[in-house]
């Protein structure tokens, strides 16, 4: 890939398949609102790259005047496994997680973050409320061991070590039990400060079976990246969600079988269903926060300002979308 010197200021989407994102049509509406006078421009690259790869697009990012960072999706832990040293600082999720999900320059030191602990509980408190746990004695099912399920899991931690509502108890699955060692090695170090347990579910009907022992008021997340990265679904169609609970869906985007599945489950049950819009708007804005140095809050007129921007762009981009029985966190 040949990288050209900036000639505005430039955020880069570094990801697979970046020109299909809404962020491309979201952001510069964002950038108009934030007056920003900034573009977003897309690197793709195949999964599990070349480490050569990964380091001409950090060095160029590091070296250009104009690019100002980015916002990492699927490459976050092999892209800093690769340039490492390139980074002049890291924050502690980066440290911990191994991974990066933004990167932004300070006086002239090229800085990597985890944002994901940090967006993922802001998702996660726009679909229920403090005390949510307690009052429903829930617990969380965690479909998928990967970096959102890992991110997902540090915050409760914090959550639960600063005496914080959290759920009964939180499962985390994966195909096989090489799948869950670094989660489990991660949780090992840090010393999760909540009830976890880990299942091996090598086809979908084990992973019904799981959602068969949660109790009313649980939480199940697709966390797989199925339905978006791949075809499918973790579950299958005669899965049972636990009453009264919550089907979350980290996508937003995709063939998203799991979504559908869960939607079908309304139609004879209780059952929230969250997709992951919510999600996207909390990643990206807090990206484009730590990116251009400015302050956006997480909540309030100026984020649902934001929010109804890039929902009226995706609308655009995939009519109908945001129609349905589809909750989008507290923006309905």
């Amino acid at each position: 890939m040949s990288y050209t010197p900036a000639t505005e200021r430039t955020i880069y989407f570094i990801g697979t398949t970046t020109g299909q994102s809404s962020i491309m049509k979201v952001f510069p509406r964002w950038a108009e609102a934030l007056k920003l006078n900034a573009v977003i421009k897309g690197i793709d690259f195949v999964p599990d790259e070349g480490a050569p790869r990964y380091r001409e697009a950090v060095r160029f990012i590091k070296r250009d005047p104009l690019s100002l960072g980015a916002l990492v999706t699927t490459h976050k832990v092999n892209l800093l496994k690769a340039s490492r040293d390139l980074f002049d600082e890291l924050d502690p999720y980066a440290e911990t997680l191994g991974e990066i999900s933004s990167i932004s320059k300070r006086h002239g030191r090229l800085c990597g973050h985890a944002k994901d602990p940090i967006t993922v509980g802001r998702a996660l408190e726009a679909i229920v409320d403090e005390g949510y746990w307690r009052r429903t004695g829930g617990e969380l099912l965690n479909l998928g061991a990967g970096g959102s399920s890992m991110a997902l899991t540090l915050y409760l931690h914090t959550k639960a070590k600063a005496g914080r509502d959290v759920p009964a108890r939180v499962v985390v699955t994966a195909l096989d039990g090489n799948g869950l060692a670094d989660i489990r090695e991660v949780h090992r170090r840090i010393g999760i400060a909540l009830p976890i347990d880990y299942a091996v579910t090598p086809e979908p009907a084990a992973a019904d079976r799981l959602l068969t022992r949660l109790t009313r008021g649980s939480m199940v997340v697709n966390a797989t990246g199925l339905g978006k990265d791949r075809p499918g679904s973790p579950l299958t169609d005669a899965a049972i969600f636990p009453r009264n609970g919550v089907a979350w869906e980290f996508n937003y985007r995709g063939n998203l079988v799991f979504l559908e599945q869960a939607k079908a489950a309304q139609a004879h049950q209780p059952l929230r269903v969250v997709d992951g819009w919510i999600y996207f708007i909390h990643g990206w804005t807090s990206v484009i926060a730590e990116v251009f140095d400015i302050d956006i809050s997480a909540a309030g007129p100026s984020f649902e300002l934001l929010s109804r921007i890039a929902l009226d762009a995706a609308q655009e981009r995939y009519p109908g979308f945001g129609v349905g029985n589809v909750e989008r966190g507290r923006l309905g």
